[in-house]
């Protein structure tokens, strides 16, 4: 592990390294993942000013999304018929984690509830986040501890915008054997024949993706990325625009709005911890 160093806007950055692949992670913000580089190749794309300027979203690398994936109606939920409010894609990607443990190709950091975000995630929680390197494959396992005395609900996933250049989506895809999804462009229930990546905007949130992966190609030219993750993640996104080089592959533990509706929306029991890992092999 070489870091902290100061990176990009001067924050604190780690790097994992092993032969040619290097990772790197901003644990002040958000825990992003900022950075895969696999023999050159840049797997991942980053705006910049979106990392260097805290008030804005990052658009770019890995963001954590929790305590939910996607929006809420009117961001509100409510629990024990009081209201809670939650921002689209959570507070994790916004708030500084902790590192807890980094060495050679591994780091550990964590992020605990504290007064704020009870107020808006009314569970005591403590979750850590380990980034881990062997060879071109970087695994980033998740481990949520509820520390309260009723289920806490599990709605995670993870956003990462791999670098696929605007002029090759038209060679690009992305394996699956869906058959319906929302379109969250559109506002409406499809069916699924293929993925047109070129499309002024592609935002598909595949409801019965099977596979615990997927295979993005990134068209003439780039190496495919590989992708593999635990079976509580149940929906797939898949998100792009165009004029813009990157296309999403998302894996998220529930489909949007689950904190509101409860479907399909997987709970850590009191006192226990759930792990949860996804692999991206370059």
């Amino acid at each position: 592990m070489k870091g902290p160093f100061p990176g990009i806007a001067g924050l604190d950055t780690y790097a994992l390294v092993d032969g040619g692949c290097r990772v790197e992670v901003l644990p002040s913000r958000g825990a992003l993942v900022s950075r895969m580089c696999v023999d050159g190749d840049e797997l991942l794309y980053l705006d910049e000013a979106t990392v260097a300027d805290p008030a804005k979203n990052v658009r770019g690398g890995i963001p954590v999304l929790f305590p939910n994936a996607g929006p809420l109606p009117g961001d509100t939920y409510s629990v024990d018929r009081q209201q809670y409010t939650l921002p689209q894609h959570g507070f994790a990607r916004k708030l500084p984690w902790k590192v807890r443990q980094a060495d050679t190709s591994r780091l550990v950091v964590e992020l605990s509830s504290n007064e704020e975000t009870l107020r808006h995630f009314p569970w005591r929680f403590d979750a850590r986040l380990t980034f881990s390197l062997a060879g071109q494959r970087l695994t980033l396992e998740s481990a949520f501890e509820n520390q309260d005395t009723r289920p806490m609900p599990l709605h995670l996933g993870f956003h990462p915008y791999f670098r696929v250049p605007d002029a090759a989506k038209a060679q690009a895809g992305v394996d699956t054997d869906a058959t319906h999804a929302w379109d969250n462009w559109r506002k409406q229930d499809v069916n699924v024949t293929g993925l047109n990546l070129t499309e002024e905007e592609v935002d598909l949130h595949l409801k019965d993706h099977s596979k615990p992966g997927t295979t993005l190609e990134r068209g003439p030219g780039l190496k495919p990325i590989r992708l593999s993750w635990s079976p509580e993640y149940r929906v797939l996104v898949v998100w792009t625009q165009r004029g813009k080089d990157f296309v999403c592959v998302e894996p998220w533990t529930a489909a949007k709005g689950a904190l509101a509706t409860g479907e399909g929306l997987p709970h850590v029991q009191p006192g226990t911890r759930t792990s949860l890992r996804f692999d991206i092999q370059g």
